[in-house]
């Protein structure tokens, strides 16, 4: 049996098929792990969730900020023209409850190493076991008030975590860190509006302080973050968004022996 994570698929349901091949994927053995954004940009996103939802006993995926506004349009009866099919589907209902269910980290035990998955990663003002917590949190919070949740969980305020935060506030930011994180401040503060690579005073990439909590036998494996290309330099945080939506590569690792697969946009 083997385990595959793969980057942010984004509705890009040929390459996901195409990928699938070329690792030989059975799904009667091997598990795939999605790390967010399931759906929106590309064209086939609801075969995506099809997919996912035929073979959900061997999958297992977290929340991008894609699937969650997904889950907003459809809790809220919005309109999307990239997400419509999605909205208008017939077993939209299955693919509602199966996304709602999802975490926003997972941990994957591979013999004695530990994967700790992400969609954007994990900031280094959490360890691990806090992570672990507040993503409960989250899913519970989704179970139990998802529609005023995904109603108010839009905003870039609080920008920093403080566990004295409460309700919305609290689960904003929680949301924001695991699904839209890219750069912090030294304090650990998102700086949510910086995308490019450019370098810019206390505008640190998350993984370059979040890698002093890493023990040995401990890796982080994210997408979102499509300008990366995958690249932080670093052999335990492993980032998987190549930007298949935007022209690049679809990528997947097989957690067993870190070794990359990809497959270029058709």
């Amino acid at each position: 049996m083997s385990h595959y994570v793969i980057g942010d698929v984004q509705g890009c349901f040929d390459e996901l098929i195409s990928l699938c091949s070329k690792v030989n994927f059975d799904p009667s053995k091997d598990k795939l792990i999605f790390a967010g954004d399931l759906v929106n940009r590309g064209p086939k996103s609801l075969e995506v969730l099809d997919f996912c939802l035929k073979n959900k006993k061997s999958i297992k995926a977290v929340l991008g900020n894609h699937d969650f506004y997904l889950l907003y349009l459809i809790e809220h009866k919005k309109n999307n023209r990239s997400l419509k099919k999605i909205l208008t589907a017939k077993n939209i209902i299955g693919i509602h409850k199966w996304l709602k269910k999802l975490p926003l980290l997972l941990k994957i035990n591979i013999g004695s190493h530990v994967f700790w998955i992400s969609h954007a990663g994990i900031p280094f003002i959490w360890d691990f076991k806090l992570a672990k917590k507040l993503s409960k949190e989250v899913q519970v919070g989704l179970k139990e008030d998802s529609y005023e949740l995904l109603k108010k969980m839009w905003g870039d305020s609080p920008s920093k975590w403080n566990n004295k935060l409460e309700k919305y506030k609290r689960y904003r930011v929680i949301i924001n860190y695991f699904t839209r994180m890219r750069f912090l401040d030294e304090t650990g503060s998102l700086k949510l509006k910086k995308k490019n690579l450019k370098p810019e005073k206390n505008h640190i990439p998350w993984f370059e302080q979040t890698k002093y909590n890493l023990k040995k036998n401990e890796s982080i494996v994210f997408g979102h973050w499509a300008a990366l290309e995958g690249k932080t330099n670093l052999d335990n945080i492993i980032g998987l968004d190549t930007g298949c939506v935007w022209g690049n590569k679809l990528t997947a690792i097989r957690l067993e022996d870190k070794k990359l697969f990809q497959v270029k946009k058709k």
